[in-house]
């Protein structure tokens, strides 16, 4: 059954003007966390000479991925993967949306673990969502926002990039790129060196 998430209409096109930008012109690239499976299809739409590798851990997501990407040839099947793991196919490049503040810290010490694995030299790891930034002022819906996803679990919350980038770098993941984006979301692009 597939199932909509609103900011997905909002918040594509930008994704993809920046995708556009940083994917390789041919290749694997693996979602993680993937939730509704509206992303994935629509990129996949965008960008046919990428084959696209959904995932999520859940599989009410998994059924909903399967329904938005049904006759999608370059879409595969998704896959049960949980982020925390790092358990990750190989990729020519590996995309998280909103993911990073809506799950506990070690999804996204798994997230930045599993691309580091996945990815071959040059392989971009792609983040979007909101973040902190140390000495820039968050916005106040940012700091609401915070508030909300405490108020569902006390382990979620907007992250550092800076943090983030400390922790992608044993994984040999630097942060080559960070764009503002509307709505006071960022996208960080780390590279495996």
């Amino acid at each position: 059954m597939k199932r909509h998430a609103p900011a997905t209409e909002r918040n594509r096109d930008p994704i993809a003007a920046v995708l556009a930008e940083i994917l390789p012109l041919a290749g694997l690239v693996l979602e993680i966390a993937s939730g509704t499976g509206e992303h994935v299809a629509a990129f996949a739409a965008r960008f046919p000479a990428l084959d696209w590798q959904p995932s999520d851990p859940d599989a009410e997501s998994l059924a909903s991925i399967a329904a938005w990407s049904d006759g999608i040839a370059n879409v595969r099947a998704p896959l049960a993967i949980d982020a925390a793991r790092g358990d990750f196919p190989v990729a020519d490049a590996v995309l998280c949306i909103n993911m990073v503040h809506i799950s506990p810290w070690e999804a996204t010490l798994g997230l930045l673990a599993g691309a580091g694995r996945a990815l071959s030299a040059g392989g971009p790891l792609i983040l979007y969502g909101p973040y902190r930034r140390h000495g820039v002022e968050t916005a106040p819906s940012n700091e609401q926002f915070e508030l909300w996803l405490k108020d569902k679990d006390a382990r979620f919350g907007l992250r550092f990039v800076e943090e983030v980038t400390d922790a992608a770098a044993p994984h040999g993941l630097t942060l080559e790129r960070l764009v503002e984006m509307p709505a006071n979301n960022l996208v960080l692009v780390y590279r495996r060196g």
